[in-house]
């Protein structure tokens, strides 16, 4: 099916190329979902896309002398947050290349708090309650950054476990930075085997507790000293282990859309610590919900939000994907496609070349207008049609990485390759 364009976006399109070779899907996967556009599945970039090249020769360069380090960023809303998308790119990606794993990167408490679901990769414990600040609400409690979300401990003491649940990655972890703010003179500790160590570095200007430990661990316990009218805010937890290698930090939060992000006091502190070589942006389905929804106030907002990160590292290479066809519910059992997600695909063009950046059209790669419909009956989306099953997850990002993957090795002349075997 062939995408509706302004004038523009169409002239934009005509420009670009495909620069990585289509993945090819086994006999079985075409026949199980024979509504998937398989040959659509490759990153769309400008024949001036500089960074990304750049990005692909920095991955390369490391794959090939055993040192360095690649830093990768997937931003997004509920998608992100739910964990299973990223977890399959960033799986797919060190499987394919085991001997790169880094460190995990940036995580965050989510399930600390009542009815906030948390990535499987790893488990959260938090007995005690503590207040939720999300980058969707107007106004925040507390200060926001890059992870768009925050959880406060108050006036009692608070104990959250971390523990590691990804059994195919070591993602042992030997040095943690904390990022948090206190009001009061607190200093979280952390509890390994029934010790406590405190932070060997406080930076008070960026909210560091930085922790250095004498081993590797998989799991430990954030100790927050409270008393009562104190409280400590987290937000959030980088797991380093000072391997070379490639990271793939998740930030998601569920409802965001574009200005959310925007409207974090200090996104570009702690996307600092990340210091990413690439950003996978996912965020766009909820900005696409209102039927009067404004192109160009999300395009604006977007090279608003690029601007920021080129802030921090003017090379990083920016890969958008399109919305995933949508619908809207209309009433009891019933439901009506989102034609917006028409719209925005043709934005996401327009910012990649804007930027220098790649597209995923995950929109046309689904099948474009009404697909979801059909991925719900084959048991890979939800019913509200706007959210995929875990199925549906691990298949986007099998798709996902397979095009990026086609991308490095045409670009590097590589053979790297991801099987088709969600």
């Amino acid at each position: 099916m062939k995408p509706r364009k302004s004038m523009i976006a169409a002239m934009v399109c005509l420009v670009w190329m495909a620069h990585c070779a289509v993945a090819q899907p086994s006999e079985e996967q075409q026949k199980r979902y024979p509504f998937v556009n398989y040959a659509a599945n490759t990153l769309h970039y400008d024949s001036g896309a500089t960074r990304i090249r750049a990005f692909f020769d920095r991955w390369h360069t490391m794959a090939t002398n055993g040192n360095g380090s690649v830093s990768i960023v997937h931003i997004g809303g509920s998608h992100v947050q739910a964990g299973l998308l990223s977890n399959t790119i960033r799986t797919g990606l060190l499987a394919t290349q085991p001997t790169l794993v880094g460190p995990r990167g940036m995580v965050f408490p989510y399930s600390a708090a009542a009815k906030c679901n948390n990535p499987a990769d790893y488990r959260i414990h938090c007995p005690q309650p503590v207040l939720l600040t999300r980058n969707v609400s107007k106004e925040h409690a507390v200060a926001l950054g890059a992870c768009g979300i925050a959880v406060t401990a108050h006036d009692i003491p608070t104990d959250i476990q971390v523990v590691m649940n990804e059994p195919h990655v070591d993602y042992h972890t030997n040095r943690i930075i904390l990022i948090g703010h206190s009001e009061q003179p607190l200093i979280p500790r952390l509890r390994i085997d029934s010790g406590d160590i405190y932070p060997t570095y406080i930076d008070q200007r960026t909210d560091r507790y930085v922790y250095t430990l004498g081993r590797d661990v998989d799991s430990f316990e954030i100790h927050i000293p409270c008393r009562e009218g104190e409280s400590f805010t987290i937000g959030g937890i980088y797991l380093d282990n000072r391997r070379d290698g490639i990271t793939l930090s998740s930030l998601g939060v569920n409802g965001a859309s574009v200005p959310d992000y925007l409207r974090c006091q200090h996104f570009v502190r702690d996307m600092r610590l990340l210091r990413p070589d690439a950003v996978v942006f996912g965020i766009g389905i909820n900005d696409a919900v209102p039927q009067d929804f404004d192109t160009a106030a999300f395009r604006q907002n977007y090279l608003r939000l690029t601007d920021s990160i080129r802030s921090i590292n003017p090379d990083c290479a920016f890969i958008f994907i399109t919305n995933n066809d949508s619908y809207r519910k209309t009433g009891r059992r019933r439901y009506k496609v989102n034609r917006n997600g028409e719209l925005a695909r043709e934005v996401f063009y327009r910012l990649a070349h804007d930027t220098g950046g790649a597209v995923w059209d995950q929109f046309e790669v689904m099948g474009g207008l009404e697909s979801m419909d059909k991925w719900y009956k084959s048991g890979l989306a939800r019913v509200d049609r706007v959210h995929f099953t875990a199925a549906g997850y691990r298949l986007v990002g099998a798709l996902f990485t397979q095009a990026l993957l086609q991308a490095y090795n045409t670009e590097t002349d590589h053979t790297t390759t991801l099987p088709y075997d969600r």
